[in-house]
């Protein structure tokens, strides 16, 4: 398996609003930029989609280091809380439903083909890449038509 480093970010102005992610894959020395955005959505939906839109950007299967400043997305990987939600119809501990089921399914799924190890980065601290999705998800969203 190629071993591949993954950066995300997600970002929205308005929480609803207009959001954009951001992602860089790096592999040895060669590194892809990558971006959307999406006129109404919120941040956890932008940070969900850059790391679904990296992972399939994957043209076979990998082990992945991916990096993110989403406490959501890390621990609800990293804690299993995502495995007990699908293993429980979609509900929480405190039986209210999971948001966005649509984006964590395709995760799963992605997860299948993956070794994805999810590491938390702290935001806005300096780090190159970090920065540079969000620039990315900033630019993603500004673009939107008004």
């Amino acid at each position: 398996m190629k071993n591949v480093k993954i950066y995300t970010d997600g970002a929205c102005s308005g929480n609803p609003g207009k959001g954009g992610w951001g992602a860089v894959l790096i592999y040895n020395s060669v590194e892809k930029e990558m971006s959307g955005a999406d006129e109404s959505t919120t941040n956890n939906r932008m940070e969900l989609t850059a790391v679904i839109k990296a992972l399939e950007a994957l043209k076979e299967p990998c082990s992945v280091l991916l990096k993110t400043d989403s406490k959501y997305v890390c621990d609800a990987v990293n804690k299993g809380w995502v495995y007990s939600w699908q293993k429980n119809s979609w509900k929480k501990a405190d039986k209210k439903p999971a948001l966005n089921v649509d984006l964590w399914q395709r995760l799963l799924e992605l997860l299948e083909i993956h070794k994805v190890e999810f590491s938390w980065v702290k935001g806005h601290n300096n780090n190159k890449y970090n920065e540079r999705c969000d620039s990315l998800a900033v630019e993603a969203y500004k673009n939107l038509p008004v």
